[in-house]
């Protein structure tokens, strides 16, 4: 009677958070754990995950890349799929190897993602198949090993450079030079190089084991059926008869502060990052939980209040600045603080952004603030709760993997939404400060500096960085004021327009109306989410209608008054009039059509269309933000070229706009074309007529139902009757054989683009035919570039077309290589282009072009997004809205034949853009 009475007693909060009731999981007699969950978005799809608990922590010293090379290996071999029959097998089923079919390796975890057809009682027994080879069935064939060695080595080659070089350097500090410090998961090059199978069968053997893997299972499936597969499948998985104990690595605390400085002369900016570094918190009670909505809450704060006060800095000494609570490796977070100076400016960049650090420190925040804050996190969970039922599975594997590897709780949205609402009013200011006083601590710190080479010798030591934030905690430091006045978007309606006309297309359920003052809208309403609504309006012209003196002004002029906020309203207080509301929308300003486009959930939509009303009607004017922007891009701008992708990519950009003005690189001649007045005049043209403009809404509404809404706010938008037709500059990939050879960087590492392009004739089926060989060259190129001559990781194969201005094709292909190995490669991909050009295509690559595109296809006419995108297309190119239809005729007239003629059209030489970026030049 007692102890019932004193359990009664403990308070609610000590309680273990639940697991969401509709995940089944289950642990076999070997240790093996499963999790399985009924999810219909998408519908007739099921994501297979199996989670290991096994990455580069674990190597032994002679295994260091390993775990990675493993990985790879379940990709080459296991004992029902011999070698890399398994890609080709799933490709026949529409699953792409790398975009759907795939897997990782970190230091912790080694995980592998099948995503498969559900509709196939077939599939589903396939996939538990490889699940179950990838468990512990590698074969690990030597020759197998042999020709993967070259593929994990070109992986590694594509991330070095500077941000790789730097990192290796102050990893041992951030990670307190423990384990983690010498287990970076790409491993080293000696072991890549010579290890034997011996090796990698031992890791294999000690760490695949059921008692440490999770399989995943969420998608449109019979849960209790597949939970009876899943058991009689890997309920057989053996551990080893002498098990290693699998250690608990962490990252420990010494309790010291530490200090680097790291320079490059590839990295063109300075940058001061500080981390003050803490045992991660478990997420397993409902305490637990309420400190991580403390966090958040902290976190969400602390962005808020960083950029309400560097937006008032008059020409601020930083580029930019991030500060938060985020997580580190090796059961570590941190109070993660970063500020980028421009030029000669770090002093006063730290201080600037560091000033914020300690006003939260020194003062807290303020209760309207707090208020703000509980109102929108509540709001954000509102609209996952809206969409329970349209929450993406993948959304739901990568929580149940956090429940795996950290047991992290998963209790669902219900509960989290449930538990927020009861617990967010009693979160005080005192709460919040309690979290900044734990994280901003002056022990278990690190400073470091990342700086160009040549800013070395004027680069602060530690004790200097030191004496900064003693004076900052000295310093004279008015507390935040907060605006407290409520702001509204729009006070006073506009003058009401209506519908004069409406159409529809019952085919694919879209609505077209004209309104009074000649704005069209096109309507599509979906069910596939409950609590979203996406949406575009355009019209032709653009930046086009500008000669070249005023194009600069043109192009960035809805960037940079976009960002001014609107009418009387500062941005700051945009936001604050937008809190509790999940909305965003933009103007823009491209190359050919200027509009706005953005998202809201359903109840929201009225505020989206005041905003698109006023950036239509009440631009706003702000000379500091303005010399704010262009003070920042002039202090990036002098060592771009540090960088040699930048000078690769700006050499590609200028080659291909034809060598014209508006393709060339960015300029301090250019900024200065780039005026205040001249930006709002030119944004002003673009939006103060609506006539000739058309939107574009899809989504969760009722066409009926927002017609009212479209009539007050769009049906307003001034429209004086002037339409505006795009100019074609003639700017377009210029003809015959170009070779581009740029040498920058240290790297040993060469990347290659190479272009084919041209005329054509624009239609659907010739749009399919051209996609198709695109993607069969693709796959060709993994095939013989990457597994059999093992000196590319990842090459892809683009297709781009527009109609507009003219109708014109490029075929781009693009990888990286050891620079020995580049003129080699460019060589086989010619060969393999002249392939399609005189041979028939394989009717086997044929059948994954097309399982691909049908599998694809079907998830996208399921998609909010792709949606918006089809629909706007069609309408800028004049196509018919009903094109959608004829997916499956256009597929059907892929034929070899069809494919080898359109190969000896198209993917010829004729027109040959060559790019290499090699090594060298400084």
């Amino acid at each position: 009677m007692a102890a019932a009475g004193m359990a009664a007693m403990q308070p609610v909060i000590a309680q273990h958070v639940p697991l969401d009731p509709a995940v089944r999981t289950g642990k076999l007699a070997n240790g093996f754990t499963y999790y399985i969950r009924h999810n219909e978005q998408p519908r007739n799809r099921a994501l297979f995950y199996l989670v290991n608990k096994a990455g580069s922590v674990l190597e032994d010293a002679d295994q260091r890349g390993l775990a990675h090379f493993l990985e790879h290996m379940n990709f080459n071999g296991t004992r029902h799929f011999p070698r890399n029959e398994l890609v080709s097998h799933l490709q026949k089923a529409g699953v792409r190897f790398g975009a759907d079919l795939n897997a990782y390796t970190t230091f912790d975890e080694t995980v592998y993602q099948l995503p498969m057809p559900s509709d196939d009682p077939a599939m589903l027994t396939l996939a538990l198949e490889i699940m179950r080879d990838w468990a512990q069935e590698a074969t690990l064939d030597p020759q197998e090993i042999e020709k993967e060695r070259g593929i994990v080595l070109e992986e590694e080659r594509l991330g070095k450079g500077a941000k790789e070089r730097m990192s290796r350097r102050y990893l041992p500090m951030l990670l307190n030079n423990s384990r983690y410090a010498n287990r970076l998961p790409i491993g080293t090059d000696s072991v890549l190089l010579h290890f034997q199978r011996p090796v990698i069968k031992r890791f294999h053997s000690d760490w695949y084991r059921p008692n440490l893997q999770a399989l995943i299972v969420v998608g449109d499936i019979d849960a209790a059926a597949m939970e009876k597969m899943v058991r009689a499948q890997f309920g057989t998985l053996k551990n080893p008869v002498h098990e290693r104990a699998r250690p608990a690595y962490t990252i420990p605390l010494t309790g010291k502060n530490q200090f680097m400085v790291v320079t490059d002369p590839e990295t063109a900016t300075t940058e001061l990052d500080i981390y003050i570094k803490h045992k991660a918190a478990a997420i397993r009670t409902e305490a637990d939980y309420l400190a991580l909505v403390k966090r958040t809450l902290f976190n969400q704060l602390l962005n808020t209040r960083r950029y309400n006060e560097t937006s008032r800095e008059h020409n601020p000494a930083m580029v930019s600045a991030g500060m938060s609570i985020s997580p580190l490796p090796g059961g570590l977070d941190a109070f993660s603080f970063t500020v980028t100076a421009k030029e000669g400016q770090l002093p006063a960049a730290f201080k600037q952004a560091w000033s914020v650090v300690e006003k939260v420190r020194r003062y807290g925040f303020t209760q309207t603030e707090l208020n703000r804050a509980r109102q929108q996190y509540l709001r954000n969970l509102e609209q996952l709760l809206n969409e329970q039922d349209r929450t993406p599975s993948v959304d739901f594997v990568k929580e149940y993997q956090r429940l795996f590897l950290q047991q992290e709780a998963a209790p669902g949205i219900q509960w989290e939404y449930n538990f927020a609402k009861a617990k967010l009013p009693a979160i005080t200011l005192q709460d919040i400060n309690n979290v900044t006083t734990a994280y901003i601590q002056d022990i278990n710190r690190d400073i470091l500096i990342l700086a160009p080479d040549d800013k070395k010798q004027s680069l602060p030591a530690e004790d200097t960085v030191t004496a900064w934030l003693n004076e900052m905690q000295g310093m004279r430091l008015d507390p935040y004021v907060e605006d407290t006045l409520v702001h509204s978007i729009l006070t006073v309606l506009p003058q009401r327009g209506r519908v004069t006309a409406a159409d529809s297309l019952p085919a694919i359920g879209v609505t077209m109306l004209t309104l009074s003052n000649g704005v069209k809208v096109v309507l599509k309403p979906t069910t596939f989410k409950n609590d979203e609504i996406r949406f575009k309006g355009f019209a032709p012209g653009g930046a086009s209608l500008y000669n070249d003196s005023d194009y600069d002004a043109a192009a960035s002029a809805a960037a940079i008054i976009g960002s001014f906020g609107l009418g009387s309203l500062s941005p700051v207080q945009v936001n604050s009039a937008l809190n509790g509301k999940v909305v965003q929308v933009a103007p823009f300003i491209d190359k050919r059509t200027a509009g706005v486009h953005g998202a809201c959930a359903t109840q929201d939509l009225e505020t989206a269309l005041q905003l698109v009303y006023m950036q239509f009607t009440h631009p706003r004017k702000d000379t500091m933000l303005y010399n704010n922007i262009i003070n920042r891009s002039r202090a990036v701008l002098p060592n771009r070229y540090a960088e040699p992708n930048n000078i690769f990519n700006d050499t590609m950009a200028y080659v291909m706009g034809g060598y014209s003005y508006r393709s060339s690189p960015p300029t301090l001649a250019k900024l200065d074309r780039i005026g205040l007045d001249k930006v709002y005049d030119i944004y002003r043209e673009r939006f103060a007529d609506a006539t000739g403009f058309t939107f574009v809404f899809v989504g969760s509404f009722n066409t009926a139902a927002i017609q009212p809404l479209l009539e007050q706010y769009l049906g307003a938008l001034p429209a004086a009757g002037h339409k505006d037709t795009a100019i074609d500059r003639g700017i377009h990939i210029p003809p015959g054989r170009i070779v581009k050879t740029v040498k920058a960087g240290k790297a040993d590492k060469a990347l290659v683009r190479l272009i084919v392009s041209g005329d054509y004739s624009y239609s659907p089926a010739n749009n399919q035919v051209l996609n198709a060989l695109a993607q069969v060259l693709q796959i060709r190129l993994l095939q013989n570039l990457r597994e059999a001559e093992g000196e590319v990781y990842s090459p892809t194969v683009q297709f781009t077309f527009n109609k507009q201005p003219r109708e014109r094709y490029a075929f781009i292909i693009a990888f990286g290589c050891a620079p020995a190995n580049a003129d080699h490669l460019v060589n086989l991909v010619r060969r393999e282009m002249e392939a399609l050009r005189t041979t028939p295509v394989e009717t086997d690559n044929i059948m994954k072009v097309k399982a691909a595109v049908i599998r694809n296809t079907e998830l996208a006419l399921k998609d909010n997004g792709w949606w918006l995108s089809y629909l706007d297309g069609q309408l800028e190119n004049g196509e018919d809205l009903l094109q959608v239809q004829d997916v499956q005729k256009n597929l059907d007239a892929l034929t070899p034949a069809a494919m080898q003629q359109a190969a000896s059209l198209y993917l010829t030489e004729k027109n040959l853009l060559q790019f290499m970026l090699l090594p060298g030049g400084r």
